[in-house]
């Protein structure tokens, strides 16, 4: 792992700072993301920011929970053209990349578990305009404590909304000489064996086929003793695509996921690595130190045992999935602004 830098120092993608010095950088020029517990994003001013909960990071001295402070990133590449803010509900979600700029990229975060989020995570790739525009965010959400206490929320810096149910973007255009580019740090790849599929779409599984085969899956799952680090896997044409697992509830006998999965699908489980942590920094893109935002996977922050460590020179919020055009678990999304 890399040493930790100064706690002075402010990487490109954003630093953990205490609520009164995100107030004085918030009320300067720019556009920022914001993200923290939402006690404390209620306590900021109003401005020019996106914002979402969630109290896991990747900080300027490694990987750290807190309760205490938020993480504000500058977007990159924001000059003379003035970024949009835009709520989506159900019914204009499918709109999203149809509003992108026509040189730029959407910075989108949606609260988890909500039904944009199921939404999102089974319409996006059909989205009109979807791969044409580089969208990208995160899913917000909250301490793993308070899991079944409260909701995960976004936040409109401009007027200081906040909403469990629908997403938010900032559309931000680039000049010309500008253009952004998307990378996605995925570890994993379907391994050879059991094929599962499942009897209904959600963020919930009773029932499956495991080869044919109907089992309930959370029987299954203790049965073979399988290890829920490792992610479902999902072979959409070449395109690896993760469902992490978020828990057992044996009493129900029920597994629940942090996305959903779908009943047309066919999913199998993770090919298991070595050393976690070991894969993730070796994942990481050549040109790391140019990355000017990106966010992990709260996951990857739990099972490679991130808190104090660095990933490299990249900070950024540990969400409860990524989006790189869709939906995504267990990945780490960075955005560069290549110039011309």
């Amino acid at each position: 792992m890399t040493a930790r830098p100064s706690s002075s120092l402010r990487p490109a993608t954003g630093a953990l700072m205490s609520v009164d010095e995100a107030g004085v950088l918030l009320r300067s020029h720019g556009r920022y993301m914001v993200a923290g517990e939402e006690v404390l994003l209620r306590r900021l001013p109003r401005g020019r920011w996106i914002g979402g909960s969630i109290p896991y990071f990747m900080g300027q001295d490694g990987g750290r929970t807190t309760r205490d402070q938020v993480f504000v990133a500058a977007l990159p590449g924001v000059g003379s053209l003035e970024p949009t803010l835009c709520w989506y509900d159900a019914k204009s979600l499918p709109n999203v990349c149809v509003d992108s700029p026509a040189n730029g990229y959407s910075l989108i975060i949606i609260p988890a578990f909500s039904a944009v989020h199921s939404q999102f995570a089974r319409e996006a790739p059909q989205y009109e305009d979807m791969y044409l525009k580089p969208l990208l965010g995160w899913i917000a959400g909250i301490h793993l404590d308070d899991l079944g206490k409260t909701v995960p929320v976004v936040v409109n810096g401009e007027t200081g909304e906040f909403d469990g149910e629908r997403a938010l973007v900032m559309h931000v255009p680039l000049p010309e000489d500008q253009l952004a580019r998307l990378d996605i740090v995925n570890l994993f790849e379907q391994g050879d064996g059991d094929r599962i599929r499942f009897t209904e779409a959600g963020f919930h599984a009773h029932d499956c086929l495991v080869n044919g085969k109907p089992v309930n899956f959370a029987d299954y799952l203790k049965r073979n003793a399988v290890d829920t680090r490792w992610p479902l896997v999902a072979d959409y044409s070449g395109a690896m695509v993760n469902v992490s697992f978020k828990g057992i509830d044996e009493a129900d006998h029920r597994v629940d996921f942090y996305a959903p999965v779908f009943d047309d699908i066919e999913y199998r489980f993770a090919r298991p690595m070595e050393n976690y942590e070991q894969a993730l920094v070796g994942a990481l893109p050549a040109d790391s130190g140019q990355v000017g935002w990106s966010c992990n996977c709260i996951l990857n922050y739990l099972y490679s045992e991130l808190e104090g460590k660095r990933t490299g020179p990249i900070t950024g919020p540990m969400t409860f999935g990524e989006v790189a055009y869709q939906l995504l678990n267990q990945t780490m999304v960075v955005l560069s602004i290549d110039r011309g």
